[in-house]
């Protein structure tokens, strides 16, 4: 009998999957795998497949765990080999090897896991980092993250209802305190205190302890994703889609890189085409000495990348030439060897998935790494504008752009919008990333449940 292979490698541009293993490994795993193929900097890792989500959904976590050891234990070789690094190192001469863990379905799809990052951290591992780095504020900084992150998406801690990120409480309790705008002022002793509370918080609302034993750690983040499949947005999401529930999500687990290790490393995410009016402008946000969700958190204003689109951006703010190139320059100014890198790797990968490209970045120390790439969604105009520049400039033929024109989307073409007259009058309360076509009016709520709960008390 042909024994069931649950778990593919990729890093140092080899790779057991493929772009075409998409049902198997996931949309991110399987493009991960091609990035290594064609020789774009990605972190190594591996990823488990969709296939065992069924299989756990079926057969419960312990009997998985014990299916996924043996290949996880050996694919872990394989990611600390390529890194030079010890996945739970307690000390001597290894570097401790940390991991990120992203959910990974077929079809990208809301209500799954969001991304852990810096796994592997504890309070004897954050100590040699900061010791092997030279930079303490670096592995603090990174472990009170972490311990947000797990606490949040694999632990539950939340805000319910209403309420406040109970991390969040802290850390503006603690900003508030000395006067600090940003998470980036905090001291190392003030990180530290932030890790102590930290611990509490998960204590209080999760009912146990944060997690020291790093295997613990990973094994918990996988079967998290797991779990995600079936929560309730998700199977409101795939009943709407139409999307099959034994489809399953990968989970995709990968040596970090750090975007968070000073003023020479970023983290960003860019598109190779705009995904609002489909103009063919390379663009996107990036931040200095970040992680992961800074750039969508709200917490710090992120930069454009371009700067072309740092312009446009300055002049819709209102902010002139001179503070935006002394406050706010773009990565091509800022970083201009790591941003030539990245636009030459944005192009190789539109030409080579003949789409526009949704990608995640980091710079780690002046070196570029991709982290994910797909083929991005776009609005309904968009939909169409890239459909025919891309048949005008050879990139596709008439029937792959008639086919990339979706029914749904067309159907934004035709939603009510406000009057450029009637937003020059409006009274602008504020601004943010549209998440939905057209114009809407109502009540303002911050979320789902609160804006259900009005619509069932009072329908109008």
């Amino acid at each position: 009998m042909t024994e069931i292979k649950r778990v593919y490698t990729f890093g140092n541009k080899t790779a057991e999957g493929n772009a075409s293993m998409r049902n198997l490994l996931g949309g991110k795993g399987a493009n991960l795998a091609e990035m290594n193929l064609i020789g774009v900097p990605v972190p190594p890792g591996f990823t488990i497949t969709t296939d065992v989500c069924t299989e756990y959904n079926q057969l419960g976590r312990d009997k998985v765990v014990d299916l996924l050891k043996n290949e996880v234990e050996n694919a872990m070789k394989f990611v600390e080999g390529n890194m030079n690094a010890k996945f739970g190192a307690k000390g001597g001469d290894t570097f401790p090897l940390l991991l990120s863990v992203r959910s990974g379905a077929r079809v990208s799809m809301p209500g799954m896991m969001d991304t852990v990052l810096n796994l592997g951290l504890n309070d004897d591992t954050v100590k040699i980092i900061a010791e092997k780095s030279g930079n303490e504020k670096f592995a603090y900084d990174s472990y009170r993250r972490f311990i947000q992150m797990y606490g949040g998406v694999v632990m539950g801690v939340e805000a319910k209802g209403q309420t406040h990120d109970p991390f969040e409480l802290v850390l503006d309790e603690i900003k508030d305190a000395k006067g600090y705008n940003s998470d980036n002022e905090l001291t190392v002793e003030e990180l530290q205190t932030v890790v102590e509370k930290f611990k509490v918080v998960v204590r209080e609302h999760a009912g146990m302890d944060f997690p020291t034993d790093t295997w613990d750690q990973l094994w918990g983040a996988v079967c998290a994703v797991f779990d995600s499949w079936n929560t309730e947005r998700a199977i409101l999401y795939r009943r709407m889609e139409q999307i099959p529930g034994e489809w399953g999500t990968a989970v995709n687990v990968q040596a970090m890189v750090y975007g968070n290790m000073g003023d020479n490393s970023a983290t960003g995410v860019a598109f190779s085409r705009d995904a609002s009016t489909g103009e063919n402008i390379f663009n996107g946000e990036y931040l200095i000495n970040a992680q992961g969700e800074d750039v969508v958190a709200g917490v710090r204003t992120p930069q454009e990348i371009t700067i072309e689109g740092s312009k446009r951006w300055a002049e819709r703010a209102g902010i002139s030439e001179d503070e935006r190139i002394a406050k706010f320059p773009s990565l091509e100014e800022s970083m201009h060897n790591v941003y030539k890198d990245l636009f030459d790797v944005q192009a190789k990968l539109e030409k080579h998935y003949s789409d526009m490209q949704d990608l995640e970045f980091t710079v780690q120390d002046g070196k570029l790494w991709m982290l994910q790439t797909g083929n991005g969604k776009r609005t309904g105009a968009a939909m169409v504008r890239m459909a025919i520049e891309m048949l005008e400039e050879g990139m596709i033929d008439e029937k792959t752009a008639l086919l990339r024109c979706d029914t749904n989307k067309l159907d934004e073409l035709l939603h009510p919008v406000f009057s450029k007259d009637g937003i020059a009058a409006a009274n602008v309360l504020s601004k943010g990333l549209p998440a939905s076509p057209g114009a809407a009016t109502g009540k303002v709520v911050f979320s789902a449940d609160k804006a259900e709960e009005i619509v069932s008390n009072d329908p109008s």
